[in-house]
């Protein structure tokens, strides 16, 4: 079968490209506004480079056309938390995916604990096994797309203690979910790189 992404609408095109780009990794998106706390996950995401070290991760709007709250927040702010997400939180991470109105956080709604590890950054979510605090490089104008892919620049990272195996060579065992299709996946067995023959 040959598909011609010209010929499907966006919504097929999605569903195609979300199951076979898999996994991905979750962004859970700290951003803040007038106090209030806005937690969201997303599945467009992506690490870009290590010089300027920097993440990738795609933003849409809301159903009536405007910016969701985290693309909002960080045009107003310029600043996020980006919390990784190990299995033990996927159901809040889950929960916080519903459109709230934009004065209501998601945080409060569904009881998600947070914790201040950043001076000067939104909360991070209490538990994650890692978080960035970042800060808007740059948006990515894609002509005709409902969605906004946004460079950010990483300049700290928080990691819990308990997750580094190998201090030395920065060896980090998260055991983070991602999400392939409508699901959900686990990390799986770990496989050794072949030898290269000589």
């Amino acid at each position: 079968m040959i598909l011609d992404y010209s010929q499907l609408v966006p919504t097929d095109r999605y569903k195609l490209m979300a199951q076979c780009v898999v996994p991905r990794p979750i962004a859970w998106i700290a951003t803040e506004d007038n106090g209030v706390l806005n937690l969201a996950p997303f599945s467009y995401f992506t690490p870009l480079s290590s010089e300027p070290p920097t993440l990738i991760v795609s933003v849409g709007h809301k159903s009536d056309g405007t910016p969701k709250d985290t693309l909002a927040n960080l045009r107003k702010t310029g600043r996020c938390t980006l919390c990784l997400v190990s299995e033990d939180l996927l159901e809040p991470m889950h929960y916080s995916s519903q459109a709230l109105p934009h004065a209501q956080s998601e945080a409060e709604r569904f009881g998600i604990p947070t914790a201040q590890v950043f001076e000067g950054f939104p909360p991070m979510v209490e538990g994650a096994p890692s978080a960035f605090a970042c800060t808007l490089m740059q948006e990515v104008d894609l002509p005709g797309s409902k969605t906004r892919p946004l460079i950010l620049r990483i300049e700290r990272q928080y990691i819990d203690d308990d997750r580094i195996v190998n201090p030395e060579r920065h060896y980090l065992e998260c055991d983070l979910i991602g999400r392939a299709g409508p699901k959900y996946v686990r990390m799986g067995e770990r496989i050794e790189a072949p030898e290269i023959p000589e």
